[in-house]
């Protein structure tokens, strides 16, 4: 008895641990205040992941770009707003403010 509730309770810990290991990860882009626009981490395998923008400047948007991904928060507005991304390994992918793509832009490839 004692051994089915020990092995039960370590399923237990496995399963609630299952969600953790599976999260999908988060890169985080910024746009504003100001002539600003970046990522916080430039991704470093292939995948998906959610993509959080927050933009600070209604002047401003976020364009992510690039092998089946082409995403973008609206001109004239600011807040947060969350993608879901597929990026491919080996592949370019592109982030600019449309409207000032000029100076503002950036760019990662994604490794193996």
């Amino acid at each position: 008895m004692k051994t089915r509730v020990a092995l039960l309770a370590i399923c237990g810990l496995f399963l609630t641990a299952v969600p953790a290991m599976a999260a999908t990860p988060t890169i985080r882009g910024t746009v504003g205040p100001g002539d600003t626009i970046g990522v916080s981490v430039k991704p470093k395998k292939g995948g998906t992941y959610r993509l959080a923008i927050r933009d600070s400047a209604d002047e401003h948007n976020f364009r992510l770009r690039g092998p089946g991904v082409n995403v973008a928060t609206s001109v004239g507005g600011t807040g947060t707003k969350t993608f879901t991304v597929r990026l491919r390994p080996g592949k370019t992918y592109r982030f600019v403010c449309d409207p000032h793509s000029d100076e503002m832009r950036g760019s990662f490839t994604v490794r193996g």
